[in-house]
């Protein structure tokens, strides 16, 4: 599967992601652990990677990172 770039950046979450991650006051290795608690088996290097916009974010990644970050899926893609 060929994964393209939008914008100069594989994924439209990083930025968010890193806001609501700060706010809720997880460092990157926090928030990996507690993707993996959800099923999502990630390490820290990924989660900067989604932050900088060079990862692309799978779906069921976005679902978890909602759940685990108490924002919508909206938020996370910039669309509130």
């Amino acid at each position: 599967m060929k994964i393209y770039d939008y914008n100069g950046s594989k994924n439209i979450c990083g930025v968010r992601v890193k806001e609501a991650r700060k706010r809720c006051g997880l460092s990157q290795e926090q928030l990996a652990a507690k993707l993996q608690i959800e099923g999502v088996i990630i390490e820290r290097d990924s989660v900067s990677r989604i932050e900088i916009g060079t990862r692309f974010v799978a779906d069921y990644e976005i679902a978890a990172l909602c759940k685990i970050l108490r924002v919508s899926s909206a938020y996370l893609l910039g669309m509130e």
